[in-house]
């Protein structure tokens, strides 16, 4: 007994929707609360001043100023450093 149709049958020609993450605003651009900095899944960028976390992992500015990246060695739980990427959102 055949488990696969005759003819006109495809298991490929499916793919979905890029989610168009990254970066959106770069480093010494100016943006306004609630702007959107990154789009992310899990934490590749990490928030710093000025800058909140939504429910998807975005990072988004919560105050008007220009956009800062950083790179930080921080502790992890078994005691090594890490080097992880901090957002800044920096008034002035």
């Amino acid at each position: 007994m055949a488990h696969t149709k005759a003819k006109g049958s495809t298991k490929n020609n499916r793919d979905s929707q890029s989610k168009r993450l990254g970066v959106k605003r770069y480093g010494g651009e100016t943006v306004k609360s609630g702007m959107i900095i990154i789009r992310q899944r899990g934490s590749k960028f990490y928030a710093g001043e000025g800058v909140g976390i939504a429910g998807d992992d975005s990072i988004y500015a919560t105050r008007d100023g220009k956009v800062v990246f950083r790179e930080r060695k921080v502790r992890g739980f078994d005691g090594g450093l890490k080097s992880k990427k901090f957002v800044n959102v920096t008034t002035g």
